[in-house]
Formats: C-alpha cells, sequence, structure tokens
C-alpha cells in the first residue's frame, strides 16, 4: 500500500502551484473553470483524496472507522456492524457506515468522502471496486480491510469466505442426498458479485457429477420471502420434475418454504430446498433449513481487529489475508 498522496503531487502533475491547486479543489472564485477542471481531473487520475482535518490535526487521524456496506436491509450487514462494534467497544475507536446500495460507483464516492477525515481504518465490504476506488483505496496510509470476500485480489488486507466454495460444497451436500433435477433461484447476480461467485462454484461441484442445472431465476429486486414463494411457484409450473432449489439467500428460501406449505408439498420428499446465511429467522420455520454459515459477526470483529492492530505504535503493514472456513448445515430440507 502507497503513502498518502499528497497536494504537491497533484499541483506538480497538474503543472500548477501548490496554492492554485488548493484553491482550485476548494472551489474558490478566484480560479479559472479551465484551471480547476484541470486540478480536479488530475486529483481523480492519481486517485488524491483532501485531507479535510485542519491545521494542527492535519498529520494526525480522527478515532473513527470508516465502514462501507451494500445495504443494512437484511440481517447479513447488520450481524457484521454488530461485530465490528463488538471489537471496537473496548477502545477509542468508534465505526460509523456508508452504504453503496451496490453501485460500485456510489462506493468510489463514499470511499472518497469517509478517507478525506483521515480515520484509523477503512472496512470494506467485497473486492470489486470501479477504477477510481482502486486508485484511492491505492493510494492511502489508511488500514483498508476488505471483508466478506476471499476469491479475488487483495488490495490491502482482508477477512471472509470463499463464496466459490460455499456454492461448490453445497453442490456436493445436494448431489450426495441423491437429487439430480435441480434449479437455482438468485437475486441481484449482475450487482452481487459473491451470490456469483456461490452460483459458479455451484455449477461447477454439480459439473464435477455431469449434472447441469434444468431451471434457474435471477430476479433484480432485493431478497424477499414474498419473491422467493412467487419465484418457486413459477419454477414448479415450468419444471413439473423439479426435484431440488437452491437459493442465493436464506430470505429467498424461506419463501421457498412457504410456498411449499401453501401447495401442501413435502420438504424434502416432493421439494428440497437449500439456502445461503444461516439466518437465525430460519429458526422459526417448520423444517430445518439446509444453509452454509456466512460467519458474519466473526468476519466483522476479526476485520476490526485488524484495524486496532494496525493502529499500534510500529504495527506492520503487511497484507494480512483471514479466509473463515464454512462448513454446510445439511438440516431437515434436503
Amino acid at each position: 500500500m502507497s503513502s498518502n498522496l499528497t497536494l504537491k503531487d497533484v499541483a506538480l502533475a497538474a503543472g500548477v502551484s501548490e496554492m492554485t491547486a488548493s484553491r482550485a479543489l476548494r472551489n474558490a472564485s478566484d480560479v479559472s473553470n479551465t484551471t480547476r477542471q484541470k486540478v480536479m481531473d488530475t486529483a481523480a487520475a492519481l486517485g488524491y483524496v483532501p485531507n479535510r482535518i485542519a491545521g494542527s490535526l492535519a498529520s494526525k487521524k480522527v478515532n473513527l472507522v470508516g465502514v462501507v456496506i451494500p445495504s443494512v436491509k437484511s440481517y447479513v450487514f447488520s450481524e457484521v456492524l454488530d461485530g465490528i462494534s463488538a471489537s471496537l467497544n473496548p477502545s477509542k475507536l468508534r465505526p460509523v457506515f456508508g452504504l453503496t446500495d451496490y453501485s460500485l460507483d456510489t462506493e468510489a464516492d463514499v470511499i472518497g468522502e469517509m478517507l478525506e477525515w483521515r480515520p484509523s481504518g477503512l472496512i470494506v465490504a467485497g473486492l470489486e471496486h470501479s477504477e477510481k476506488a482502486k486508485k484511492i483505496l491505492q493510494n492511502t496510509n489508511t488500514p483498508i480491510i476488505e471483508i466478506m470476500d476471499t476469491d479475488g485480489d487483495i488490495i490491502d488486507s482482508c477477512v471472509g469466505i470463499s463464496h466459490y466454495t460455499a456454492g461448490y460444497e453445497m453442490a456436493l451436500a445436494i448431489i450426495k442426498k441423491g437429487h439430480r433435477n435441480i434449479g437455482f433461484l438468485g437475486t441481484k447476480m449482475s450487482l452481487d458479485f459473491r451470490a456469483s461467485k456461490r452460483f459458479n462454484g455451484f455449477v461447477d461441484g454439480l459439473n464435477t457429477q455431469g449434472i447441469k442445472l434444468i431451471d434457474q431465476e435471477n430476479y433484480t429486486s432485493g431478497s424477499t420471502v414474498e419473491k422467493g414463494k412467487n419465484s418457486t411457484k413459477e419454477m414448479l409450473s415450468r419444471n413439473q420434475g423439479l426435484e431440488c432449489i437452491y437459493c442465493s439467500t436464506d430470505v429467498i428460501a424461506m419463501g421457498a418454504v412457504m410456498h411449499c406449505i401453501s401447495a401442501g408439498i413435502s420438504i424434502p420428499n416432493e421439494l428440497a430446498i437449500a439456502g445461503f446465511n444461516n439466518l437465525s429467522m430460519t429458526s422459526g420455520l417448520p423444517i430445518k433449513l439446509a444453509t452454509t454459515d456466512s460467519l458474519r459477526f466473526d468476519i466483522g470483529k476479526k476485520a476490526a481487529d485488524l484495524i486496532l492492530n494496525r493502529n499500534l505504535p510500529g504495527a506492520s503493514e503487511a497484507k494480512n489475508v483471514i479466509e473463515l472456513k464454512t462448513k454446510v448445515n445439511i438440516g431437515t430440507s434436503i
């Protein structure tokens, strides 16, 4: 990870004085539009983030840890935040979070805004980022911890699971139960990179036994029980021989279970159902859902632990990759 880019670096690259660069980035009225745009374009190209800490504090960091996540609409990221808070609470550091709604452009903006305040660390969900975000993350000396995923290139350090492996192992578990006519039901697959990796692992796992999906449905709205219920009904109407549905989330899988209950379909005798995340809400189902624990609390806690360690005097800046091992919970639904 590189040291922080400075205003002087931007000024040299733009061919202006440091004072002019500063005034341009502050949108001062006495800087021409041409010069202002040139400085701003140069700063963006370099991945420069202005320092919003004024005066004597400019060389220091604030006791905040930025957390950038896609959403708080599900239990998934709320449990991550619980883990982060559990680790930071005994310290002087406090978490602040920003939401991206699965948009890489929004993520880049949120990352830039957070780093302007020179936090003591930044925790970012996922390994996929826009080029703008990558440049910003690569040119800061703020500790960066990417979380949730380990399948990809890492900028600084990361804590997560292999989603590809999680999908692959679920496929083998389903096959071991004797199911061959299998479908997949997912949401936001083009935006949720981790769900896509699980899907790829699942398909590859099936292929090891010469099995191919007989149907799949991907919708763009969020995970809801109602959508899972309706999509399961539609999938079954298209495929009378469907034996099992693997859902990208437990919430969708709960909807599949609800449809089976209302339609009098026996689980798993007539239809097997599996999900992902091991959400506590599934404990209210009349069956024990087959799922994979995504270890959300542990991921948040260990990521925050890394931030705390990196803020100790003389701490190493070496990359640290922590991959937690998932396990398929068979339950009674497959």
